[in-house]
């Protein structure tokens, strides 16, 4: 954490509004991409977005600066998607896989863009529809170690601090949420 940071940080502790805004500005984009990428559907990713920094607001001066400010801010969000996501999912009765079905093309990956060639297109589209569908299928905690690893580039290590549990745990989420994709999507293993 750099001295710039600490300052921001401490200032906001003490009710300083402007301190405040000042840090987030430098995390909300990526806070906002965490997200979205674990409830794949744009309106829910801005009410909890929305929730996410009234709790990091009304928190502050919890942080006591043992871990890094990003970490501490990411696990907040974390599991404030996950928690999200589970009332969501009872609130109305289905479960969470039903759920992301049935929004699974708020959020898509596209594999590539091969303009030149309609079929290819086709089945790149295909393709990243069946892998989302298949992230999808993951367990909440499999699945957000998955997209924060390989959609946003974290270290196992970081993403332990962001869930708060070891290393180990999160190797084993990856380990789960890896074999279960292969399984979902053995069929394109011979293409």
């Amino acid at each position: 954490m750099d001295n710039k940071e600490e300052l921001l940080i401490r200032r906001a502790q003490r009710g300083n509004l402007t301190a405040f805004d000042d840090l987030i500005k430098q995390y909300d984009e990526k806070v906002m991409r965490i997200i979205l990428s674990m409830l794949n559907n744009v309106d829910d990713a801005r009410d909890v977005y929305q929730e996410v920094f009234m709790k990091v607001f009304q928190s502050i001066n919890k942080y006591q600066f043992q871990s890094k400010f990003y970490t501490w801010l990411f696990r907040i969000a974390v599991n404030t998607s996950i928690n999200f996501r589970k009332k969501r999912t009872k609130q109305q009765g289905r479960s969470i896989e039903e759920y992301l079905e049935e929004n699974e093309n708020d959020w898509q990956i596209i594999v590539s863009d091969d303009s030149e060639n309609p079929e290819k297109q086709l089945l790149n589209l295909e393709l990243g529809s069946n892998i989302q569908h298949s992230i999808n299928k993951l367990s909440p905690r499999q699945k957000t170690v998955f997209v924060l690893r390989h959609y946003h580039g974290y270290k196992l290590s970081e993403i332990a601090e962001i869930m708060n549990c070891s290393e180990g745990t999160i190797k084993n989420y990856m380990f789960r949420s890896v074999q279960k994709l292969k399984k979902e999507l053995k069929e394109y293993r011979q293409i």
